[in-house]
């Protein structure tokens, strides 16, 4: 996760930040960075009531058996306490699906992880924000992607977008801190001056533009991603808006996700511009160390099986009904891939295992690499940086 804001502004103090951008940020010892376990995004259930063609994790609004029990859920909260885990993040599926939903999370906040939310907002009623606000979740991030019927159709379900901005004018009016998750495609980039306009007209404080990764439904759209030249200009885009709120005293924190060719292109062309600017992003570029799958973000599916990341569903590395999540995730003895990921610039091909930004990128995101070539090591298609640009020239 790349934040724009931060980069391109002075004086910015945003949470994940602290996580992010500091020395030791980076730096691990069996797999665990410096006094603190990996953010956990949980997905706490595979059900979900809306049927969205990039879902990384293959949902329908159906009941899947196999699911953690509300006991086993509080036992495995009680692990990433002892493992110094900072964020939990339930997701799904649909989280707020889950009938112990509320539950799980006030134990969560209560034993002092901080409890952020990802869900489709579709379910968010004035009642419920309340309670999202009562038990002090730190953030609910809002799935949108796109305005209107193009999101609907995104999602697969009609009015989809008008309950969704229901849900999040329902948290705003209650105080939860609260935004949007754009996943970037064909069908929506040219919509982004519009999701612009919602988030300073609704007054939403925060907006993370994820690019398209091939994983569960998503890896049935791989045609529908946009090409590097569009990334290009969506990225261009993204940066003048950044710059745009600041000027008008309304500054959003804009995220990118999932491609850290994002920051070292701010990088490049804030050289450009303004090279004192530009070794400071460098700098804290470098400071978080680029994609971190492994390292310091983790996913656990709603068995209970333990992955890299959210979107990397096919690797597991242990289950937490078995083994406490802390041990699972120490542990590189038992898997390549975890071990891999741990240290992995020797292991990368391509362009990737060339490329000069290693410290900064650290070899992308691995999931759109093996999706495509049916290798994990290989080069990340979506890195849209010249040759020139990586120095392979």
């Amino acid at each position: 996760m790349i934040n724009v804001t931060k980069l391109l502004l002075e004086n910015t103090d945003y949470f994940g930040d602290r996580l992010r951008y500091n020395k030791s940020s980076y730096k691990t010892k069996n797999g665990v960075t410096k006094d603190k376990g990996p953010i956990v995004v949980w997905n706490c259930t595979r059900t979900c009531n809306l049927n969205c063609i990039h879902c990384y994790s293959d949902s329908e609004n159906k009941r899947y058996s196999g699911e953690m029990t509300t006991q086993e859920g509080k036992e495995f909260i009680d692990d990433l306490v002892a493992f110094k885990v900072p964020v939990l993040i339930f997701s799904g599926g649909e989280p707020l699906i889950r009938n112990d939903f509320f539950e799980l999370a006030e134990y969560a906040s209560k034993k002092g992880i901080r409890t952020t939310v990802s869900t489709n907002g579709t379910l968010i009623d004035k009642e419920m924000a309340r309670d999202l606000k009562r038990l002090k979740i730190g953030y609910v991030g809002v799935s949108l992607d796109g305005i209107g019927e193009n999101n609907d159709h995104f999602r697969g379900q009609n009015g989809a977008f008008d309950s969704a901005l229901k849900g999040i004018r329902n948290c705003l009016s209650n105080d939860q801190k609260v935004g949007l998750r754009v996943t970037i495609n064909k069908h929506n980039y040219k919509e982004l001056p519009e999701l612009f306009k919602l988030i300073e007209e609704e007054d939403i404080p925060r907006i993370c533009f994820y690019h398209l990764v091939y994983s569960g439904r998503g890896s049935e759209i791989l045609d529908q991603d946009i090409s590097h030249e569009e990334t290009r200009e969506v990225m261009d885009m993204i940066m003048d808006y950044t710059q745009y709120f600041e000027k008008k005293n309304k500054r959003k924190e804009i995220l990118m996700v999932d491609n850290h060719a994002d920051g070292i292109y701010m990088y490049l062309k804030m050289l450009q511009k303004d090279p004192k600017k530009a070794e400071r992003i460098l700098e804290l570029l470098k400071y978080n160390g680029g994609n971190r799958s492994g390292i310091a973000i983790s996913s656990v599916d709603s068995e209970g099986n333990v992955h890299p990341d959210q979107f990397t569903q096919n690797h597991t590395f242990g289950n937490v009904r078995e083994k406490p999540f802390g041990e699972i995730w120490r542990d590189t003895t038992q898997n390549r891939v975890l071990k891999g990921l741990k240290d992995r610039k020797s292991l990368l091909k391509g362009r990737c295992s060339k490329c000069k930004w290693l410290d900064a990128c650290n070899g992308n995101f691995r999931k759109r690499a093996e999706a495509l070539y049916e290798d994990f090591w290989a080069s990340d298609p979506a890195c849209y940086l010249t040759d020139d640009e990586i120095g392979i020239n």
